[in-house]
């Protein structure tokens, strides 16, 4: 596995705990042998073993047997608390997850198995970790979904908390864009993309309103405009607002090539708010990130105390 991967990986496995590799080599006998017992449901040398190798290799940290443990043991009573309120989600959600996150590494699901494997890891170890966090953060949302909201009161007086109340705030919009689509099949060839591409640069310099803009792409074959939606700039990436600040109103940003073929956005509209900025968006996350890590630790603890947990 390259050091590349290791690094891909490490950033998209967000909140492993710190676990061991074992060192020596131990026999299937011993890998199998029962270490921890948690509500009847055994955790294995072996399960040890294999989520110390992935933890490692997304930490790369040396790590300690005991938090793996511990890591397991919560995993374990995480699923069973999930189930008793019908978080259960299937094999196919999880790979479908698992696809998503070799995607996200610019790799395909075989080469990321392969990887894996090349390090001694099996698909599984990853999967399960993926699963307990998809069922965790959606039980924790779920049942504690008033108490994890944050009101603007909190956010004014974090800003004020922060000396940012009175400073002029970066300009925020309101934008209401449709999105467009020149269609190129997959697979075509390079050539087939730049005349696409020339084909909606003069098209960029004939739409002059949004009227205008669903009057040729509706018409046109292999092209699609699609229903109008409104956002704010806390809503957008820093690149695309600053597309749309210098796009006039009624007219197309400049092409780019997506898997679809070649896209743009029609601007409809942009108008200043107050109602949200990226410094509030971002103030909000947090307080909302500080709040669930608060009541998920709560939950799991209160989880703990009911459960039966036997050391080997």
């Amino acid at each position: 596995m390259t050091t590349a991967f290791s690094h891909r990986l490490s950033h998209l496995v967000l909140g492993f705990a710190a676990g061991l590799v074992l060192i020596g080599c131990a026999s299937p006998l011993w890998a199998q042998t029962v270490a921890v017992m948690v509500n009847g449901e055994p955790i294995t040398n072996y399960d040890i073993e294999q989520r110390s190798k992935l933890d490692l290799l997304t930490t790369h940290k040396q790590p300690d047997r005991q938090d793996v443990i511990n890591e397991l043991i919560d995993e374990k009573l995480k699923i069973k608390e999930a189930k008793k309120f019908g978080v259960d989600p299937t094999d196919a959600d999880i790979d479908q997850s698992y696809a998503a996150m070799s995607s996200r590494m610019r790799i395909t699901t075989d080469q990321l198995t392969k990887s894996l494997e090349s390090q001694g890891i099996r698909p599984d170890t990853l999967k399960a970790r993926m699963r307990t966090e998809m069922v965790w953060t959606s039980l924790v949302r779920g049942r504690y979904k008033e108490s994890l909201q944050v009101g603007e009161k909190e956010v004014a007086a974090a800003l004020q908390g922060e000396g940012d109340e009175n400073k002029p705030q970066a300009d925020s919009f309101e934008y209401k864009m449709q999105p467009i689509v020149l269609i190129v099949p997959r697979g075509s060839a390079p050539t087939a993309i730049e005349l696409r591409r020339k084909e909606a640069e003069a098209l960029r310099s004939r739409v002059q309103t949004c009227d205008e803009a669903n009057a040729f792409f509706k018409s046109m074959q292999n092209a699609a405009i699609r229903e109008a939606v409104v956002k704010t700039s806390a809503d957008i990436p820093p690149a695309l607002r600053e597309v749309l600040d210098k796009t006039p109103i009624g007219h197309l940003t400049p092409p780019e090539e997506t898997k679809q073929g070649v896209e743009m956005v029609a601007l409809c509209d942009r108008k200043p708010t107050t109602l949200d900025t990226p410094k509030k968006r971002e103030i909000r996350d947090k307080m909302f990130a500080e709040k669930y890590e608060a009541k998920s630790k709560w939950y799991l603890q209160e989880v703990r105390k009911a459960a039966m947990i036997e050391y080997r």
